[in-house]
């Protein structure tokens, strides 16, 4: 391996603030590419979608929780999903080696909740199996969906992963964001959840359309078990 030259503690020094500017574009670039998300247009969902969960048939509108937000991501977990690496295992054991990397990323759902925004997982198989594969892999506390009928075709989701966003206006239901392929690698923290959602992370700072709800940044940040039922649950204000 060819290595980096080896400099003095000044000489890094300079390197590393060199390379700070760059990172500060790459910063104010991000949150600039989120600010136009925020601005996308919204697509109306008029089918009646339907899902299987853990506590029997849901519509779409059940997997917001009582949530303005809704993020899903389609996951290929079900007997015709070949696992990775083959020698990993395979169903019910074994999900997709990709969407099994990025749920072991997921952050904690309550910062996400907090902000009126909830995450969900949707694939093929029944819950019977997802139950034992999430208890396997330590991923109880992401909601997963049994897929039920065209949803993953219609959303552009049938053949390859990716994170649908969506939300609620009163009882209509439109679709704000999609997002799939590398696009998915950066996503598993809150924040970078938040900044694909039509409302973004709802902080002061951020550069949102007239009237969005805002808070001060810092204000709302809470251990993941302090945040209080109402904070989690705000469906009915309007932007």
């Amino acid at each position: 391996m060819k290595t980096p030259p080896i400099v003095s503690p000044q000489e890094w020094q300079t390197a590393s603030e060199a390379m700070l500017v760059k990172e500060k574009e790459l910063t104010r670039a991000r949150d600039a590419l989120a600010a136009e998300r925020r601005r996308m247009p919204w697509m109306a969902v008029e089918k009646d979608y339907r899902f299987e969960g853990p506590d029997g048939p849901a519509s779409l509108a059940d997997l917001f929780d009582g949530r303005r937000q809704l993020i899903v991501y389609r996951a290929f977990y079900a007997p015709d999903v070949t696992t990775y690496p083959a020698s990993g295992g395979s169903y019910p054991e074994r999900a997709c080696g990709g969407c099994s990397f990025g749920a072991d990323q997921v952050a904690h759902p309550a910062h996400l909740n907090a902000r009126d925004t909830t995450l969900v997982y949707a694939s093929r198989a029944p819950q019977s199996e997802i139950g034992g594969l999430k208890q396997r892999m330590g991923w109880e506390l992401i909601p997963w969906y049994t897929l039920t009928d065209d949803f993953d075709k219609d959303f552009g989701v049938d053949e390859w992963h990716g994170h649908n966003a969506f939300i609620r206006d009163g009882d209509r239901i439109f679709r704000t964001y999609f997002i799939n392929a590398r696009g998915d690698e950066q996503l598993g923290t809150t924040w970078s959840f938040l900044d694909i959602t039509a409302l973004g992370r709802q902080e002061a700072w951020e550069d949102s359309p007239e009237g969005y709800p805002q808070t001060p940044a810092y204000a709302w940040w809470n251990y993941h078990d302090a945040y209080g039922e109402e904070a989690s649950r705000s469906v009915d204000r309007v932007v």
